[in-house]
């Protein structure tokens, strides 16, 4: 549970005819990873497949179009397996492509109707600007011999002062049609030398021209039947089309699905990529495998492949357990848990599962921030009836909840009351500095923990200087408890204390010799660097423990905001009293049950993770019966 499963190399050798159902089997069982074929490349030069390869992506991409037109069944379990030739994932491919084909011409003319409906609708739009004129708008198109027209908008506030300046130069103004803030106006005067001048009056008063396009040579009230017409046209003619691809959807949906069964048997081989190699007849897989899913997997290859093979299985060096992919085993309580963790990165092959530690710590800090008995209530009940939306996240949700109200109970807080019972432990009002110092003690076993773990992955890994010395080593956590031990003791005694006083000068001054060693600088700059990252580990340690005060200041401004809302529905009666309470309630339980997950997270990944795991590690990834190809 702390630690990912142990892996084993494994080396296949087997005939190269027979690579494909080792493949399909292996992608069966679900427990091994492709990998290190570059470590046999000398040995087994080829890589077998490309043209199966190739054929696979195309058919993949051609169904995914598909699949965008014609909707096809949920996948679920194969009823057989089998292996896939090439031969026959270029027939499937070639057939694909037919369909391809006949969606496409679909897909074309859905296009160009929906381009007909949009010049349609600018039409339409169009036509709004002449809808009070019962005329043939065509008579207001085109030049005249001895008339200067112009038909367009303004604001309604400019049509007086625009009447009366082109009055001056013989010209007419008409408004046809009127809303809020515009007027349709039409403008007509002589032809003659006051037309330029006409323009810059027009163009002062925000004139904006209005051009009649060809399509509407009619009465507006013609016109309007006859978009309404074509529009009802393209509606048929849409719903016709629809109904054909209905029809071939129907048609070869289970030859579809025939089609996606094939390539999800495909699909294993090509996953393989250069994992796969042969020389001539003979050829080999490489990969990770469990260790405890050798026997499974040795027993699934000698029932299904007719030829010899040989299993090889090794144990990855220390040297190599940076290429060794890590598998985290998951249940259905720690899904969720995991997948917050791989959020932040996935641990090196051989150090410690962050996900159990980080299930149970980021649990109790949510609840001592957040304790409540009646909020967790509705937290729970939250989750359980929307546990289809958070599928796997709902074991977490409960967990957060049932935290929330063991600290409720602790608490004595019932939506924010703290009079119905007694407080199994202290209300957090009390006495504020001793949750502080609570929140520091936390913060404290917290900081030990995540160094103790660092100290174990760096022995694991064979880093027994980086486990003695490094920022979160021996030495450090001995600086670090040995100040604190003086902190305290002179808090209470007025004195320090030799022993935690010896311990710290000797801890700093072995950080400060590593720092130098470690180090490479001129004499001058390495003194420097030395000094100041000496200096940062110890600040690190007391500033990354501070921060679990915010543990203790939730918790007391969970309280501080219950007070508020019950100080607000006291000044009012009867309704508006459980209403304000109610409505308070739950602004509490939305604003600071999101803010106590942040804050809960931040101190996991910024307190607990960076300080012992990397986080670059390989997630263990096996071949699976799944399609990834078209995701």
């Amino acid at each position: 549970m702390f630690r990912p499963l142990p892996m084993k190399q494994v080396l296949i050798q087997l005939l190269a005819d027979d690579l494909p159902l080792a493949a399909l089997t292996l992608a069966e069982l679900g427990m091994f990873s492709p990998g290190g074929g570059d470590d046999f490349s000398e040995q087994f030069p080829d890589v077998p497949g490309t043209r199966y390869r190739e054929l696979y992506h195309q058919a993949c991409t051609r169904l995914q179009k598909i699949e965008s037109h014609i909707t096809l069944r949920p996948l679920g379990p194969l009823a057989h397996t089998r292996v896939i030739g090439e031969q026959e994932l270029a027939t499937t491919n070639d057939w694909l492509g037919e369909v391809w084909e006949r969606c496409s011409s679909f897909e074309e003319h859905f296009r160009r109707l929906t381009d007909e409906e949009h010049m349609l609708g600018q039409l339409e739009q169009t036509l709004d600007n002449f809808a009070a004129l019962n005329f043939d708008l065509s008579r207001l198109r085109g030049e005249r011999l001895f008339l200067d027209l112009h038909i367009g908008m303004l604001p309604s506030v400019n049509v007086p002062k625009l009447r009366e300046a082109i009055a001056l130069a013989d010209y007419l103004l008409f408004n046809y049609m009127e809303n809020t803030d515009h007027t349709h106006v039409i403008i007509l005067g002589p032809k003659g030398a006051r037309e330029q001048e006409l323009r810059s009056v027009l163009d002062t008063a925000g004139f904006h021209a209005l051009e009649i396009p060809p399509e509407l040579d009619d009465e507006p009230q013609r016109i309007q039947g006859d978009l309404r017409q074509r529009r009802d046209a393209l509606a048929n003619e849409r719903a016709t089309r629809r109904q054909a691809m209905q029809t071939c959807g129907d048609e070869l949906r289970t030859q579809l699905e025939q089609s996606r069964d094939r390539l999800i048997m495909a699909e294993p081989f090509v996953a393989m990529e250069d994992a796969a190699r042969n020389r001539g007849q003979l050829g080999i897989i490489s990969g990770w495998i469990p260790e405890r899913e050798l026997k499974r997997t040795e027993s699934a290859l000698r029932r299904r492949l007719d030829g010899p093979f040989r299993i090889t299985a090794t144990t990855p060096p220390r040297t190599r357990h940076r290429d060794v992919p890590t598998y985290l085993p998951v249940n259905w309580l720690t899904r969720a848990f995991s997948t917050l963790v791989k959020q932040y990165g996935v641990p090196r092959y051989g150090e410690i599962n962050p996900t159990p530690i980080f299930a149970v710590s980021f649990i109790a800090m949510f609840g001592m921030m957040f304790g409540d008995a009646g909020h967790g209530g509705v937290i729970i009940l939250a989750a359980w009836l929307g546990r289809k939306r958070l599928k796997s996240f709902t074991p977490f949700a409960i967990c957060a909840g049932l935290s929330t109200s063991l600290f409720g109970l602790l608490y004595g807080s019932l939506f924010g009351y703290e009079h119905l019972f007694q407080a199994v432990w202290i209300p957090p009002l009390s006495d504020p500095l001793y949750m502080l110092r609570m929140a520091l003690f936390w913060g404290i076993g917290f900081m030990v923990i995540m160094s103790l773990l660092y100290i174990h992955n760096q022995l694991v890994s064979g880093e027994i200087s980086h486990a003695l010395f490094a920022t979160n080593g021996v030495v450090s956590v001995t600086l670090y408890l040995s100040v604190l031990t003086g902190i305290y003791r002179f808090v209470n005694t007025g004195q320090f204390g030799l022993l935690p006083a010896g311990l710290s000068l000797a801890a700093l001054l072995a950080l400060l010799a590593f720092k130098l060693i470690e180090t490479q600088a001129p004499p001058g700059e390495r003194m420097l660097v030395a000094g100041i990252e000496t200096f940062e580990t110890l600040t690190g340690y007391i500033s990354n423990t501070l921060s679990f005060l915010r543990v203790a200041a939730f918790s007391l401004n969970h309280v501080a905001l219950a007070i508020a809302v019950f100080t607000l529905a006291d000044m009012m009666e009867g309704t508006g009293h459980w209403l304000m309470v109610i409505g308070g309630n739950l602004f509490i339980l939305i604003l600071e049950g999101a803010i106590v997950t942040i804050q809960a997270l931040r101190l996991e990944y910024y307190e607990g993770f960076s300080r012992f795991f990397s986080g670059d590690g390989q997630e263990f990834k096996p071949l699976t019966l799944s399609l990834q190809g078209v995701k």
